[in-house]
């Protein structure tokens, strides 16, 4: 009996010590995985700096001197916010939507998981708001196998622990939110709020929180955008305002109310081919790799612009841009409509002056500067068979003004249709600072990306004579009230080694000869009537040279030949240039740089570069004046006069927006290049310089005659519509004033009064200057 008795308790004794070997080794299996992860063993675990700064890429942003975002470079579209940008409405959705007991558990509900492995996760993972944040900061795409799968888990409840330690509640909700992405580019609360709803996160109603809250279940299952997933979306979304009522945030009737309640959007997609000024944040982007290379950071690696968070505050102001963009559409819309009409006759359309071979060698260049024709060349694909497929009738999207258009057509006719479009550029500058105000360098960056305002040069036409004028002004002391003989005029090859007698006519010379010649006229009127002999007769008497050193001492950096045709515009400038030059005759003859950036700061605020631009006296003051008073001659009697009246129609309504009824000083002045292939106009008032240029990708696409083809017809409307959209604004303050005249000033600018008879003020003028005068 005894022995039984000893028997049983050695068997109990058994049980017992079983049951802890047991209990200790599942306590140890329990904590293990947990050491194990904390020590790294089971992956890469993050440290506390790590922790501290978790790396996020982080979109550079592009702001307007108007305090606007222009626009982003970026691998994730996202701008973070701080908690006391976010909603009240927005924290309480998410809260009681994700996770009830978020402000009382410190990174684990455990309550939660419990219930997840019970219901095995048919009420949800049981993952907490810490959770979903280390997930999206350390852990990128999950693991396919089930032991992975746990072992991540596991580190994430240790990171979770980690950042509950390491962070406020209110930081780990602000830190979600930022990373979280919405989809469509949308990374972060902030982009979302502004490309779903059209707004700052803090500006979100509780209807719009509660559709970004319902997407952090899996956006693309509750997508409110997709017609295939919008009755989720609004289902999920109602789900949130159940939530909220359940936890006192919301009444049982506020509830039902918002219930019924549609989802509306305001969807404004971001990307770079959106937004106000595309062709010019492509221009800074060259500007910001440049500025990289050359600037490291203090630890010497290199900032990276897609991840960096820089802040790069620009002179272009968003109001002008959005006028100027307006401007050139409006006109663009309607120029094109009057081309297309055109080109219906046309044999060789879109060009003129080329015989039908002539026309296929051109549209061979264009399709073998094709992504299509090059990606079949790398595919090892012959001439012959690569031109064969563009031929072939293929579906796709092309430009129109009133929307892409979805058609079959060939590759080979789409690149025709594409060659009928004509472009424009437009650039203001603030003449008193360099600041670049506007800068329209296309119509649609995403059809037309090649950019007008710097990546071309063209032919500049006459806009380039008053160079020639202000030369003899400030070299020989011309006055614009100086006359000369309106006759025929030719320079010998031998004078300036030209390779021929140069001797160029006046417009309309060869079909009306007597209307084109005859009389004396001012400089004023010669320049307000494009009158080139006269225009030779000036650069003749001061020397091609010095126009040149003139020409570059304003900005010019292109390429000049010294010789006289020069003076007529033959010379292919940038309207970059052009802009930044004319702008000098409104500073009183001092030449301020083009200036596009203000400062660039760091993520933090820290700001990392200011600029000031270059500055430079190239004329005096009494000369700048004489010249503005002979371009603003061009505007009250010459070809720019359209500006003025309000008489008469023009030809197919080309003068888009006509009448335009400017009664203020402007002082401008139109060109048109060879064969009406350019069309110019520039455009001053006291603290506004602007430039248009309107043209054909080639040279051969243009107007078959000048009526439609001048630079009075293509550029000047968009210079008009726009400006007349600037004096709207108040708030810019663009002067109507008059230019500010010098207080003495010994040129001759009232024209009342007529030379004596027989004089001649370009002999006289050569004798009063005894030597040259070097810009």
């Amino acid at each position: 009996m005894a022995k039984k008795k000893s028997a049983k308790k050695a068997t109990s004794r058994n049980y017992l010590k079983l049951f802890w070997q047991l209990f200790i080794a599942g306590v140890i299996l329990a904590i293990l995985p947990f050491l194990l992860a904390s020590i790294g063993a089971l992956g890469h675990m993050p440290s506390f700096e790590e922790l501290e700064n978790p790396e996020s890429n982080l979109a550079s942003e592009v702001i307007s001197i108007d305090g606007k975002t222009l626009g982003k470079y970026a691998y994730e579209n996202r701008t973070p916010v701080k908690f006391k940008d976010l909603p009240d409405n927005l924290v309480k959705a998410l809260v009681a939507t994700e996770d009830e007991r978020f402000f009382e558990h410190s990174g684990i509900d455990f309550k939660a998981t419990a219930r997840a492995i019970i219901k095995l996760g048919q009420d949800g993972g049981g993952s907490t708001t810490t959770q979903q944040l280390s997930k999206l900061l350390f852990h990128g795409e999950g693991s396919k196998n089930v032991f992975g799968r746990v072992f991540q888990k596991v580190k994430e409840y240790v990171i979770s622990i980690r950042l509950e330690r390491q962070y406020t509640k209110e930081e780990i909700l602000t830190m979600y939110l930022n990373k979280y992405d919405f989809l469509y580019l949308a990374v972060g609360i902030r982009s979302a709020s502004r490309i779903y709803f059209g707004k700052e996160p803090k500006d979100l109603n509780v209807q719009e929180s509660a559709v970004l809250v319902a997407m952090l279940k899996n956006p693309r299952q509750f997508n409110p955008r997709r017609e295939i997933s919008k009755d989720k979306s609004l289902a999920r979304r109602n789900v949130v305002f159940s939530q909220m009522a359940k936890n006192g945030f919301l009444t049982e009737k506020e509830k039902d109310s918002l219930q019924e309640l549609p989802i509306v959007l305001n969807w404004s997609p971001e990307s770079h081919a959106d937004g106000l000024a595309t062709h010019f944040r492509e221009y800074l982007r060259s500007y910001m790799n440049g500025w990289i290379k050359n600037n490291p950071k203090p630890n010497g690696d290199k900032y990276n612009l897609h991840r960096d968070g820089l802040k790069i505050y620009v002179t272009i102001d968003s109001r002008m841009q959005q006028y100027a963009e307006e401007a050139a559409t409006e006109h663009m819309q309607n120029l094109q409509r009057i081309f297309f009409k055109e080109q219906k006759r046309n044999k060789t359309a879109p060009f003129y002056d080329v015989e039908l071979e002539d026309r296929e060698r051109i549209m061979l260049q264009a399709m073998k500067r094709s992504t299509r024709w090059k990606r079949m060349k790398a595919q090892g694909k012959d001439d012959k068979e690569i031109r064969q497929t563009f031929r072939e009738k293929t579906e796709m999207r092309v430009f129109s003004y009133k929307g892409d258009i979805d058609t079959i057509m060939t590759p080979y006719d789409s690149i025709v249709y594409y060659k009928h479009f004509l472009r424009a550029g437009l650039m203001s500058i603030e003449p008193q600072t360099g600041h670049v105000k506007a800068w329209v360098g296309g119509t649609n960056y995403k059809h037309f990306k090649f950019d007008a305002v710097k990546q071309q040069k063209r032919q500049v036409g006459s806009t380039f004579k008053p160079f020639v004028y202000a030369t003899a002004i400030n070299q020989l002391k011309w006055s614009p009230c100086d006359s000369f003989p309106n006759t025929p005029y030719s320079i010998s090859k031998d004078k300036y080694g030209m390779p021929d007698d140069w001797s160029p006519k006046n417009s309309g010379a060869d079909e009306n000869p007597e209307d084109a010649y005859g009389g004396m006229l001012t400089l004023k009127d010669a320049l307000a009537k494009s009158v080139n002999v006269i225009t030779a007769r000036t650069i003749d008497a001061v020397h091609p040279k010095n126009v040149v050193r003139f020409a570059h001492s304003l900005g010019i950096d292109s390429k000049i030949p010294e010789v006289p045709a020069i003076a007529l515009g033959s010379v292919d400038l940038s309207l970059y240039e052009m802009v930044g030059a004319y702008s000098t005759f409104a500073n009183k003859g001092l030449r301020v740089g083009q200036m596009m950036v203000l400062r660039i700061e760091d993520k933090n605020g820290t700001i990392l570069e200011q600029f000031t631009p270059e500055t430079k006296e190239v004329l005096s003051e009494e000369s700048s004046f004489v010249i503005l008073n002979l371009l603003e001659g061009v505007t009250t009697a010459g070809s720019g006069v359209r500006l003025r009246g309000n008489w008469g129609s023009y030809p197919d309504n080309i003068a888009t927006g006509y009448p335009y009824e400017f009664t203020n000083p402007i002082a401008g002045k139109t060109g048109t290049t060879q064969n009406q292939s350019d069309g110019w106009f520039m455009g001053i008032v006291p603290n506004l310089a602007t430039g248009v240029w309107v043209g054909g990708e080639d040279r051969a696409t243009h107007f078959e005659f000048i009526t439609q083809g001048q630079g009075a017809s293509m550029a000047l409307p968009i210079w008009a519509l726009y400006y007349k959209k600037l004096y709207a604004d108040e708030s810019l303050n663009i002067s109507q004033e008059e230019f500010e005249k010098p207080e003495d000033i010994s040129i001759r600018i009232n024209c009342s009064d007529e030379p004596e008879e027989g004089e001649d003020p370009l002999e006289e003028k050569k004798k009063e200057v005894e030597e040259e005068i070097e810009f």
